[in-house]
C-alpha cells in the first residue's frame, strides 16, 4: 500500500494547502508591486492559489482548474464586478485658465509622477507630467503631451492600466480549446482502441522486440514514444501511446510500481522527444524563427546533432530515475493477448479512422492541417457510426479536459495582465556571467513553462535574449544562438504538474499516478537536465553552432 505510518494526515495536507493557497491569494491584493498593473496584481493572486491548490491537492485538481476560470471571470472579465461599472469611465482633462500648458486632473489619475491616456476599452499609454499642486480632489500639472479634453484614466484602483479586460466567454472557451478536442479526439480512439482489443495486438507489436523484463518495456515505450513525439504533437503521442500502456497496466497488481512508471514514463519521453527536431515542438520552431531574423539560422540536420544526443542521454536519466524511484516488483512480464484483431465491420471501421488519424497526426507538417482539428474526425466518426455509444463516450476522463482547460486559462491571463513580462523583467540579466545567464535563462523558462504554455514562454524569453545580444548589453561573450536553444530546451522539460503539458494531464487520467508521483519525478528530471543541458551549451553545441 502506499500510504505509510510516518506520513502525515489527510486532514493536515488539506489544511496546509488551503492555508498556503488562501494566503497566496491575498498577499497580491494588500501588497502593491511596482511596475506591475492591478489586473496583474489579480492574476498573481489566482496564480498563487492555483499553484498551492495544484501541487497539494487540498481540493481536486480539476476543482482547483474550475476554481480558476470563475476567478477570472469574476475579477478579470469585462462582465465582472471590477470592470464593469461606471467608476471606469475615464476623465477628462480641464484646462486651468490663465497658465499655458497646465491642467486639473483627478487626484486618483495621478500615478508616480505620471497620467494614462485612454485609447479605448482598456488601452492606455503613459505619460509623464510636472506635478504643480493638488487641492479639493484634483492636482495640477504640467505637460505639452495633455490637451483640453484628453481622455485619461481616473479609476481609483487604475484597473485600466496595462490590460485590456477579456469577455467572459473567452475563459469559458477554453473548455472548448483545440488543445481540449486534441485530448477528447486522443481519449475517443483509446477508449474504441480497448473496446475492440485493438490495444492489446498493438502492444505485442510494439513491443514484442524488447522482451519481457519490465524495465525494458518501459524504455521500449519511451524510445517508441520519443521518436514518434520527434515527428508529430506531443499529445497526439501521449494519447496514441497510452492505448499501448494501459492494457499493460491492466495485467499488472495494483499495488506494484510498474504501474507508476508506465504511466510516467510517455508523457516523459513525449516531452523530451519534442525536442529532438525543429518540428517537435512549437518552441523549436520560435527559436529558429527569431535566429533566421537575425541572420543566424540552423539547418534541420544542425537542429538534431544537438538536440539527439541531449535527447538520448536525459532519456536514460529519466529511465534511471524511474528504475529507482519505482522499482517494480514484478521480474518478468509477459503479454496475455486474449484475442485477435476483431474483425467485426464497427471493428474494422474504427481501424481506419485509428490510422488515419494517426497518419494525418504524423504528416501535419505536410497537409497543414492543425492536429485539434483532426482529433474532431474520430470525434466525429467514431459516435456517427455508433463504435462509440452513450455509455462508453459517459466513461472518457472528462475531468482531465477540465483540469487542462484551467491551465490554458490561467496561461492567457498572465500574458495579457502583463503578468508574465512582469516576472521575467523582474530579473536583471545583464549583470550575469554568461555561463550565469545560460543557466537563469533555462530556470526561468522551465519555472514559467509549468504554468504557462512553453509556447507562451518561449515567445517571452526569445525576444529577451535577441534585445540583449542587439543592444550589446550582455558583453562580447553573449552568444545568441546558444542561449535561445538553452532556452527552447528548458522549455520542452517543464512536466511538475499534470497542468504542464498536456502529455502529464493525459498521464493523469489514467489514475495510476498522483500529482506527487508527477512533481517528485518532474522536479529531479527539470534540474538535472537544466545542468545537462547547460554542459552541453558550454562543451558540445559551440563544436556546430559558433
Amino acid at each position: 500500500m502506499r500510504n505509510k505510518k510516518n506520513e502525515f494526515p489527510a486532514w493536515i495536507k488539506t489544511a496546509v494547502g488551503l492555508a498556503l493557497g488562501l494566503t497566496g491569494f491575498l498577499i497580491p491584493l494588500l501588497v502593491h508591486f511596482d511596475g506591475l498593473s492591478f489586473a496583474g496584481h489579480l492574476t498573481l493572486g489566482i496564480f498563487l492559489i492555483a499553484a498551492s491548490f495544484w501541487m497539494l491537492e487540498p481540493i481536486p485538481i480539476y476543482s482547483t482548474s474550475m476554481l480558476v476560470i470563475f476567478l477570472q471571470i469574476v475579477l478579470l472579465s469585462s462582465q465582472g464586478p471590477l470592470y464593469n461599472n461606471a467608476s471606469l469611465t475615464p476623465a477628462t482633462v480641464q484646462t486651468v485658465e490663465g497658465e499655458a500648458q497646465q491642467w486639473l486632473v483627478p487626484e486618483s489619475a495621478v500615478r508616480d509622477g505620471s497620467v494614462w491616456l485612454y485609447q479605448g476599452t482598456n488601452r492606455s499609454e503613459r505619460v509623464a507630467v510636472e506635478i504643480i499642486a493638488s487641492a479639493d480632489g484634483f492636482t495640477r500639472v504640467q505637460s505639452e503631451t495633455l490637451g483640453d479634453g484628453t481622455s485619461i484614466v481616473s479609476d481609483a484602483g487604475n484597473r485600466l492600466v496595462g490590460y485590456t479586460p477579456a469577455n467572459y466567454t473567452t475563459f469559458l472557451g477554453t473548455l472548448a480549446n483545440p488543445i481540449i478536442i486534441l485530448f477528447l479526439g486522443g481519449f475517443m480512439l483509446a477508449a474504441a482502441a480497448v473496446k475492440y482489443n485493438l490495444d492489446k495486438n498493438l502492444t505485442s507489436v510494439l513491443l514484442k522486440p524488447f522482451g519481457s523484463k519490465p524495465m525494458f518495456i518501459i524504455l521500449g515505450l519511451m524510445l517508441v514514444t520519443a521518436v514518434l513525439s520527434a515527428f508529430m504533437s506531443n499529445t497526439a503521442t501521449t494519447a496514441m501511446m497510452m492505448t499501448v500502456a494501459i492494457p499493460i497496466a491492466l495485467q499488472v497488481s495494483k499495488e506494484d510500481k510498474f504501474r507508476i512508471m508506465l504511466a510516467l514514463s510517455i508523457p516523459i519521453a513525449a516531452n523530451l522527444g519534442g525536442m529532438a527536431t525543429p518540428i517537435g515542438t512549437p518552441p523549436n520552431a520560435i527559436v529558429i524563427s527569431a535566429l533566421n531574423q537575425q541572420g543566424l539560422g540552423i539547418a534541420f540536420g544542425t537542429w538534431m546533432m544537438i538536440a539527439v544526443p541531449l535527447v538520448i542521454v536525459l532519456l536514460m536519466v529519466a529511465w534511471g530515475l524511474m528504475r529507482i524511484l519505482y522499482p517494480p516488483t514484478l521480474t518478468e512480464f509477459k503479454l496475455k493477448l486474449d484475442s485477435s484483431f476483431d474483425r467485426s465491420i464497427k471493428a474494422k471501421f474504427m481501424y481506419g479512422v485509428f490510422a488515419l488519424t494517426v497518419l494525418l497526426w504524423v504528416t501535419e507538417a505536410q497537409h497543414g492541417i492543425p492536429s485539434g482539428m483532426v482529433a474532431f474526425l474520430p470525434v466525429m466518426a467514431l459516435t456517427v457510426s455508433s463504435v462509440l455509444e452513450k455509455e462508453d463516450i459517459r466513461n472518457l476522463p472528462w475531468e482531465v479536459l477540465w483540469l487542462v482547460a484551467g491551465g490554458i486559462s490561467l496561461g492567457l491571463s498572465m500574458e495579457n495582465t502583463g503578468l508574465a513580462v512582469w516576472l521575467v523583467s523582474s530579473i536583471s540579466w545583464d549583470v550575469l556571467p554568461q555561463i550565469l545567464l545560460l543557466l537563469v535563462f533555462g530556470f526561468v523558462a522551465l519555472m514559467l513553462s509549468n504554468f504557462l504554455s512553453n509556447t507562451v514562454t518561449a515567445t517571452l524569453l526569445i525576444p529577451l535574449a535577441v534585445s540583449m545580444a542587439t543592444s550589446g548589453i550582455a558583453g562580447e561573450g553573449f552568444s545568441l544562438v546558444i542561449s535561445a536553444v538553452m532556452i527552447g530546451m528548458a522549455c520542452n522539460m517543464a512536466m511538475l504538474l499534470p497542468i504542464s503539458t498536456p502529455p502529464n494531464a493525459i498521464a493523469m487520467s489514467t489514475g495510476y499516478i498522483k500529482t506527487g508521483d508527477m512533481v517528485k519525478i518532474g522536479s529531479i528530471i527539470g534540474i538535472l537536465g537544466l545542468f545537462i543541458a547547460l554542459f552541453f551549451a558550454v562543451f558540445f553545441w559551440p563544436l556546430f553552432l559558433l
